[in-house]
Formats: structure tokens, sequence, C-alpha cells
């Protein structure tokens, strides 16, 4: 029988009280928990004098996310220094928290063997981030130096596809046959050796003969229920399975919608492979947040570690598309260039009306990124948010162009106010429309939503505010 403590509010106190205290205090952190610029100065002046003691002492009490973060504050030709004075500090949990391009460039910088123990350290999902980077001669270096089991498992993570669950999914879980019972399990649980279970682990599959997954018990079921009751009594049939192909994005929205800690992975014929856990997702969904923001700017990886060569391939690309657009806004100008010189006020005012709708344009364009992402918006409602949209729209419009046209109207005169007033309508509704449409094309066409659409709606606003503004000017006779 299982023997139960229940500790009393002052007891637990006490074990707290005695745990040790992983956070450093305020001399190395901010109120934002974030390194003090006068420590990271105090480990530079250290490193620069050659004073490796003092680097040690300085780093040691910082926990390993911290250490990443000093490294990748720390200029490129500092960070071997440091590495060099703080070797047993470098541990797994520092080298899988590193900016990925700080820690591609560290693991350049270390031989193979090296490599290879750091990867050794690291559960199987966090040592495939570290390897899949390095070029494949390195690749194929390091995991020559590996322990075959560690080796074959990597290899395997490294033949699905980047981004998928196959690639990040971590391969340490627990498992256990539908026929035992609780007692078995907690047994097991309790007598395995230490290597051959998880760090962390909340939940144990169940599996049949073939490995399918057939349930899930969570460890706190396991615990409450009596010894001798079976498994399959105790377990949820009804679980969240992620095949190994499936994109990280999808695997976010799941762990959101369904309020997941962690889910099976299962291969093409449904056995169990392998499980992702809510760590896991967290930065799954920081990683895409981000990237979709980045994408809509066409600003590529947008780190600041990232290689200025990298930078400008990823940007310049979307610039000179960008010059492209704003040409054909350009020619659109041109058309009515007699107009513009009989009356100076269409120049003053047409950069309001295009501002205004690549504003609007934006809005609807981030909401519908946003909701493509989150796999609110999908081909059954797509005519719904359209609707939806333009109505949004026509409120906005409405009010933007009774604003100023009441403005343009009392500095200017009435007709030129009700032109700019209508064309600021006209290009809103337009703004919502693209905002919708440029996204959801580029996701109808299997490409991401998120890829510079800002671009495309931009030149569409720009270029209808012209053409509207400028064509009812000529059509009202204010100009011709």
């Amino acid at each position: 029988m299982v023997d139960e403590t229940i500790l009393d509010g002052e007891a637990l106190d006490e074990r707290q009280d005695d745990r040790p205290d992983d956070r450093v205090d305020d001399e190395r952190h901010d109120e934002d928990n974030r390194l003090k610029p006068e420590y990271v100065r105090g480990v530079r002046e250290a490193i620069e004098r050659g004073d490796s003691s003092r680097a040690y002492q300085l780093v040691e009490p910082l926990h390993p996310a911290d250490v990443a973060d000093l490294f990748e504050l720390l200029e490129s030709h500092e960070r071997p220094r440091l590495a060099a004075a703080i070797t047993d500090l470098l541990t797994g949990d520092v080298i899988a928290e590193l900016n990925d391009y700080v820690r591609e460039d560290m693991m350049e910088a270390l031989p193979p063997e090296a490599v290879a123990e750091i990867a050794e350290q690291l559960d199987t999902d966090d040592a495939v981030q570290l390897i899949e980077d390095l070029e494949p001669a390195d690749q194929a270096a390091v995991l020559a130096e590996m322990e075959p089991e560690d080796r074959a498992a990597i290899e395997s993570a490294l033949a699905y596809p980047e981004e998928t669950a196959g690639r990040l999914m971590s391969r340490e879980f627990v498992a256990a046959p539908e026929h035992l019972n609780v007692g078995d399990i907690i047994d097991y649980l309790r007598d395995a050796d230490h290597d051959e279970l998880p760090t962390e682990f909340w939940e144990v599959f169940v599996v049949d003969l073939a490995h399918k997954p057939v349930g899930t018990c969570l460890l706190s079921a396991i615990l409450r229920a009596p010894r001798s009751k079976p498994l399959t009594e105790v377990m949820k049939r009804d679980q969240t399975l992620i095949p190994v192909t499936m994109d990280q994005e999808e695997v976010g929205n799941m762990f959101q919608k369904y309020a997941l800690i962690s889910a099976a992975v299962v291969d093409e014929d449904g056995r169990l492979v392998g499980q992702m856990t809510a760590d896991d997702v967290v930065h799954i969904v920081a990683e895409e947040a981000g990237e979709d923001t980045l994408l809509l700017s066409g600003a590529g990886d947008g780190d600041i570690n990232e290689p200025i060569r990298d930078a400008y391939v990823a940007r310049v690309r979307w610039l000179v598309a960008n010059l492209g657009t704003a040409v054909v806004a350009s020619a659109i100008i041109a058309m009515f260039g007699a107009a513009i010189e009989q009356l100076v006020a269409l120049a003053v005012l047409m950069p309001i009306v295009a501002s205004i709708g690549g504003n609007a344009g934006t809005q609807t364009m981030a909401v519908t990124v946003r909701a493509i992402a989150m796999n609110q918006l999908t081909r059954a409602n797509t005519r719904r948010m359209i609707w939806r949209e333009l109505r949004v729209a026509l409120l906005n419009g409405a009010t933007v162009a009774v604003l100023i046209g009441v403005a343009v109207a009392l500095l200017f005169t009435p007709q030129l106010g009700g032109v700019i007033a209508a064309a600021m309508l006209i290009n809103i509704i337009v703004a919502g429309l693209a905002g919708v449409a440029v996204p959801v094309i580029f996701e109808r066409l299997d490409q991401d939503p998120a890829v510079a659409s800002s671009v495309f709606v931009t030149m569409i606003t720009d270029s209808m505010g012209f053409l509207a503004f400028l064509g009812l000017a000529v059509a009202s006779g204010l100009a011709g």
C-alpha cells in the first residue's frame, strides 16, 4: 500500500525555505528581470583583462537562461573568450537557450567531439535544434562522435521536414501496455533506472500490442486510484493525437484549442513515437507570432544577431518589389498632372487619402493573417469574414470621410470637401476588401499569408486612393 503523508502549512513552508534559491539578486537584474548594463560591462572587462576567475565568479550564480542572454549581449569576438573562461558552466541547458545565430557561431567554433558531448546532455528535441543548423559535413562529424542510441534518435528526427512535429517532438516519454494496473505502473516508475525516464512528464500513454495509443493517464489520476484498478479504467480514451508530419503552427493551435499539457505523436501507421509538451509549444507560439509579424513587413528573420548579408538579401527584395508598386501609384498621379497643376490643393490633400487607406488596409490585413494562423478563418467562413470587414470599413470610412470632408470644406471649398470625403470612403472600403483578399489569396495558393502582404495591400490602397481622389476631382469639374 502506498504511504500517504500530509504536510501542514508550517512544514511546507519549512521545506520551501530549505530549497536553494535559483534567482540571482538585484545586483545583476533590473526590475524587468534583464541583466543590468553595469553587470554586463563588468563581465566584459573581466574577459578583456584575461581575468577568467573573475568572469567565472560573476557568471556562476546565473540561471542557464541568463547565461544565454549574457552571451547574446556580448560582441561576437567576446563570446569565445567567455566560453573559455566558464567551460564547465556551458551546459546543455545554456546551449538550448541560446539564440539560433549565436548558437550556430559557437558550435562552429567548437570541435565535433565537444558539440557531441553537449548534444548528449540535451533532450532529443533540443539536441536536434542544436545540430540541424550545422553544415552537412559538420553534422556528420558530430553524429559520428555520439553514442549509437543518441545518434539514431537524432538521425530519425532529422529525416522529418523542418517545423513539423516529427522534427520537434521529444522521444522521451512513458508508455505502458493496457493490461497493467495502477500498482504495476507505480512500481515501474519508482523502480525504473533514472536514465530510462524523461526528466519531466505529466501523463502515461497507454498502448496496445501494436504500440498504438489507446488512452492516456494523468499522473494525478494514477496517484488517486487504488493499486488494483486496471489502467483501462483510469485512462481517458478520448485523446488528441498529433501526426509526425503536422506543421508546428497547427500543433500550437491544437494545444491552445484543447488546453493540452502534453500530447502523443504518432507515425504514419498510428504508432506512438514521441510526445509534444507545453514547454515546446510555448517556444513554437512565440516563434510563429514573431515570424508572422516580420513577414508582414518583409523583414526576413528580423534577428539582431542575423548576419548583415542575410538581412540585406531578405529585405532588399521586398524593397525592390515595393519600388515597383510605388511606380504604379506614381503613374496614376502622372495621369492627372494637368489637374494637379490647376489646383495645388489636390497635391496637398491626396497623400492623406492614400495614408489613411493604407492604415485601414493594414488593420484588416493583420486581423486576417491572425485569423488564418489561429484557424479562425477557413473556406467555410471566408464570405462571412469579407462581409464583416466590409461593414467595418463602411463605418470607418463614413466616420473619417465626414471628418475630413468638413475640415476641407472649411479650409478650401465645399465641393473639394465632398470630393475628398467620397474618395476617402471609397479607399477605406477598398482597403478593407484588400486586407482580407490578399492574405486569403496567399493562403489559397499554399503560401504563407503573412509574406509581405503589406507590400501588395499598400499598392492597392495607394493606387486606389490617388485614382479615386484625382478622378473625382476631374469628374466634378474642380480641375481638368
